[in-house]
């Protein structure tokens, strides 16, 4: 479980192809000093397990579900900048809102504009997830929680403020580029409430 709130980016290292799997090599931050085998990462927002790691690097696998669902490949994340998440400890703030890392999508910067210091981004949402969507929900865009600003019927808006554009790779995105979402948990068990009770 992460709170959407990304410690660090860095830059993958190396990608290899393996049957069925893809493996990533990710530059290890200073600050990721308390890393064991086993320990759950958010990498753009997808949880993934430290596999291997020493004092230069993270290595992590993704599987066939995770390859379909980010549609990342060796060549489109090779020396890409990800975001990164440690998992919350008990006990721990939670600032952003409750995100497990598990990504619905990939979807469609649709606008990238500047807004003096600011950013707003206008994302595409795709035609079965628009009941997830409302102003002022969460939503995790590439691992950062984030506040929905106006939805329409195509796509939806947040903004970024100085801090977000320094701490996290959003900053780099240009229309016509892909981010991973995860919809916020609250949204989605409110769908499925109602349609239970339809």
């Amino acid at each position: 479980m992460f709170s959407g709130i990304v410690e660090a980016h860095s830059s993958i290292m190396d990608v290899q192809a393996r049957p069925g799997l893809m493996t990533l090599t990710v530059k290890k931050p200073i600050e990721f000093n308390d890393l064991k085998v086993g320990d759950s990462i958010a990498v753009d927002g997808v949880c993934l397990t430290v596999e291997a790691y020493d004092s230069a690097s993270m290595t992590f696998s993704l599987g066939p579900e995770t390859l379909r669902i980010t549609g990342w490949t060796p060549e489109g994340v090779l020396n890409r900048v990800v975001n990164l998440e440690r998992s919350l400890r008990l006990m721990d703030r939670i600032h952003g809102h409750l995100v497990t890392g598990h990504v619905d999508m990939s979807a469609r910067v649709v606008v990238a504009e500047k807004q003096g210091e600011s950013l707003k981004l206008a994302i595409e949402i795709p035609e079965e997830f628009r009941p997830y969507f409302w102003a002022k929900g969460s939503v995790a865009v590439n691992g950062v929680s984030l506040t929905i600003n106006q939805v329409t019927a195509d796509f939806f808006t947040v903004g970024l403020i100085p801090e977000t554009l320094k701490r996290t790779n959003l900053s780099q995105l240009k229309a016509g580029e892909r981010v991973n979402l995860e919809i916020d948990n609250m949204a989605r068990a409110f769908v499925r409430q109602m349609e239970l009770e339809a």
